[in-house]
């Protein structure tokens, strides 16, 4: 296999050791500490990875030792490809990594329109291998060499849920957690697909907590059509694993197809619930077992969830959650996507005024992201950045959202111009953050 093209961290070309990436692949966002990057070539040998792929990491500033790793993993066909370059740079996603001292990690395989997902989707036919060699030279890169080893938490959407579900049943005692969007593994044949491998599932991997998500319109509501086949594989999977006393349950979001929506308002406190729980103290220790005492239970199609220990129906075949405060939030989901957040985002910081122009930086709320940013000068409201925050697929977010609910790109930037500053007088500026449910930062 060949040499990885590493990309170096100056303000000069990228320079590559191998064959440069194609359209629409060329174009990935540049990378500086804290954010790494290496790309491999396809590779012609036998059970390797028949696509070129790049990893891109960030690691959270000041961090001394990584604790773990998230993975935000992209779907199938070019465009889902294409939008895993900006998954890194996430800021909601960061949060998570950063309360977690976890890595965030975003592969963006380069798959042309019409090849078969199922030569990366299926871990098994290279993807898991460079996926491990990636971690091992990420880890070099960016000074942090126990990359390689921490355990691994996974989001994947449509092939990346595949994917994820996928590294689940081949590595679970690597696995903290799971959250796959409306993908999940083959664990029985399916006559409509039958060049897809099925999956077995080790009963280790009945230990780690997964939480399987999808579109109403992905076979629950809208029973006919392109996605119309999520619902039924998600149930033969659940069944599966929940019939042996798997940790799983399943979340419908009430309004989209195959688009992630508002997923992530879910997906993120869900696995910072298991974080919390099965993160080792100790760098090198095994992850800790997920505590099943405080579990809530739900019907399948249910929208009420009670715990587990006065719960009335069948165990085996009920949704399993982590806790009261997750299935309240589930609840919530199922109902309308709303889930409730009572805490304001952090403050913006580091601002910058240079004549007219300012800039800041700012963390996300773990809980409900970043909006916008409302921007005062002399104590009065001036503008809102951006001017008219939009998401074709949820929730108005800061950076914007793509398919794969990875940042719109180019990357938004937290800057504005004051357009009538008012000449020979020194204004007072000041950023407040407000998060997706309308909450402002405080100070």
């Amino acid at each position: 296999m060949r040499t990885p093209i590493l990309f170096l961290f100056a303000l000069l070309p990228l320079l590559a050791t191998g064959e440069p990436a194609v359209p629409p692949y060329d174009q990935p966002p540049t990378v500086q500490p804290p954010y790494y990057r290496v790309r491999y070539d396809a590779s012609t040998q036998p059970g390797e990875l028949i696509f070129p792929v790049n990893y891109t990491v960030w690691v959270p500033p000041g961090v001394k030792s990584l604790r773990g790793v998230i993975v935000h993993q992209h779907g199938c066909g070019e465009g889902s490809c294409k939008s895993g370059q900006t998954g890194a740079f996430d800021l909601h996603w960061q949060a998570l990594a950063r309360k977690h001292g976890c890595a965030l990690l975003a592969p963006s395989y380069e798959q042309p329109e019409k090849a078969d997902c199922q030569m990366w989707c299926d871990p098994r036919n290279g993807s898991a291998t460079a996926f491990q060699r990636g971690l091992v030279d990420l880890g070099r890169e960016s000074g942090h060499p126990e990359l390689a080893t921490v355990p691994w938490a996974l989001w994947g959407h449509s092939g990346g849920g595949h994917w994820a579900g996928g590294m689940t049943l081949l590595f679970p005692d690597r696995i903290a957690a799971a959250v796959l969007r409306s993908g999940v593994p083959l664990v029985e044949a399916n006559p409509a697909r039958p060049t897809i491998k099925i999956h077995t599932i080790p009963a280790a991997a009945l230990k780690v907590p997964i939480l399987c998500n999808l579109g109403t319109k992905e076979g629950v509501t809208v029973t006919e059509g392109r996605f119309a086949g999520a619902w039924s594989a998600n149930q033969i999977f659940f069944k599966a694993v929940r019939g042996q006393g798997g940790l799983i349950g399943i979340s419908i979001d009430p309004f989209t197809s195959h688009e992630c929506g508002n997923q992530r308002y879910l997906s993120i406190p869900w696995l910072d619930a298991c974080l919390t729980a099965r993160l080792p103290d100790e760098p090198g220790a095994p992850l800790k077992p997920m505590p099943v005492d405080g579990a809530w239970l739900a019907p399948l199609l249910g929208t009420e969830a009670a715990p587990a220990s006065s719960f009335s129906g069948s165990p085996n075949t009920a949704l399993w959650m982590p806790n009261q405060e997750i299935a309240a939030k589930w609840a919530a989901y199922v109902n309308d996507t709303n889930v409730p957040d009572t805490t304001p985002p952090p403050a913006p910081d580091d601002l910058k005024v240079q004549g007219a122009e300012l800039s800041w930086t700012a963390q996300a709320d773990l809980e409900s992201g970043l909006a916008h940013f409302v921007i005062e000068r002399d104590g009065q409201p001036l503008a809102t950045v951006p001017e008219a925050p939009k998401n074709p697929f949820g929730r108005p977010i800061f950076q914007g959202l793509q398919y794969s609910d990875t940042p719109a790109a180019p990357l938004v930037k937290m800057h504005y111009t004051d357009p009538q500053p008012e000449p020979g007088k020194t204004h007072t500026y000041r950023v407040i953050a407000v998060n997706t449910v309308g909450l402002r930062s405080d100070g």
